[in-house]
């Protein structure tokens, strides 16, 4: 049965993917990513939703790239977990999710599109949840992976958006009163998310 996948802010968190120190000058457009994410970091802090994080073998691969503004969130950062799997659902993640019963979506962003990402919508899609993949918050080391990763999990079940149009369906509605604070996000970040989309989307347009 076909679903439309909604996001609304109290069923959701955010999925943030294995952004690390060392792939910094390895991944297509890693400056972008990070401008994305930190926009949706302020959206999350505007609409309380709450996000996970992981780090693939940090040891080797360092932790999370300083850029993004893990620090801003406070509560809302629920967890940075340590992984070898590929996917993001190993045990501390599945605990997490299973302690928010009432989360029903996803949104996810990070890197890479055809491996951990991939890996993890699956995952996510498997145990029942609705993925949001965010188009202009995702990469690879060679941009030509990213569309065909973004149709295998949108064949899937997947929901392929952007950033912006995520950000709109979780507000909502003018007139409430997160909205001034959102509004204020989606001005100050425009510039930012003009770039990405020049530079994250258009080899994505076909999506």
């Amino acid at each position: 049965m076909f679903q439309l996948a909604k996001l609304v802010p109290d069923k959701t968190v955010f999925f943030l993917c294995d952004m690390q120190i060392r792939f910094k000058t390895a991944i297509y457009g890693f400056d972008e990513v990070v401008l994305t994410i930190n926009k949706m970091l302020r959206v999350a802090k505007v609409l309380d939703i709450p996000v996970m994080v992981t780090e693939q073998n940090p040891k080797g691969l360092g932790n999370t790239a300083p850029e993004i503004d893990l620090a801003s969130l406070g509560d809302l950062h629920v967890a940075t977990i340590e992984k070898s799997l590929f996917s993001m659902m190993v045990p501390e993640i599945k605990a997490l999710l299973q302690e928010r019963p009432h989360v029903k979506s996803v949104v996810l962003f990070g890197i890479e599109s055809h491996v951990c990402v991939l890996q993890s919508a699956l995952d996510l899609l498997q145990e029942g949840y609705d993925v949001h993949v965010l188009a202009d918050g995702v990469s690879s080391c060679n941009r030509e992976e990213v569309p065909i990763a973004l149709a295998r999990i949108r064949q899937a079940g997947g929901c392929i958006t952007t950033s912006e149009s995520a950000a709109f369906q979780l507000q909502r509605e003018a007139g409430t009163p997160r909205f001034k604070a959102f509004s204020a996000v989606i001005k100050e970040e425009k510039e930012n998310t003009a770039r990405t989309a020049r530079e994250l989307l258009q080899h994505r347009s076909s999506l």
